[in-house]
């Protein structure tokens, strides 16, 4: 891949050039120049692939009704992503639980149970759900 720079005769170019090159613009404004991909026309896809390719159209879904809650518009001002890409990462990495502590929590509804949780965006809230031990 070519990232060109100053050069008048691609900027603002976007589009195929012949069957060999794809050209690009990103949200910076950068001209970006690949190789065109090419496919097999009877190619078939694996469980592992297919299950991917499931999981990448949620993303799409989410991402394209959140991308304009403020959070993502933030988190993606003064970088080449957008509020898309922002919300499309954000899908695929879930909040981690970092620790949990019941030290004040003696088996009593609406004790203290304190959770450390992180995440590459935000996170705004943690459910938790306790059951005996059969489930």
């Amino acid at each position: 891949m070519a990232k060109v720079r100053n050069n008048i005769f691609v900027r603002g170019l976007s589009g195929s050039l012949g069957e060999q090159f794809v050209v690009k613009q990103d949200k910076a404004g950068r001209t970006i120049v690949s190789v065109a991909p090419t496919f097999s026309e009877n190619r078939t896809y694996s469980e592992a692939q297919l299950d991917w390719q499931d999981k990448f159209r949620d993303a799409s879904v989410y991402a394209t009704g959140a991308k304009d809650n403020e959070t993502y518009v933030e988190k993606a001002k003064g970088t080449p992503l957008t509020s898309y890409n922002v919300a499309m990462a954000d899908f695929f990495h879930a909040p981690e639980i970092k620790e949990i502590d019941v030290t004040a929590w003696h088996g009593t509804a609406g004790e203290l149970i304190r959770i450390q949780a992180v995440d590459d965006v935000k996170v705004t809230q943690v459910n938790v759900v306790i059951t005996d031990g059969t489930g």
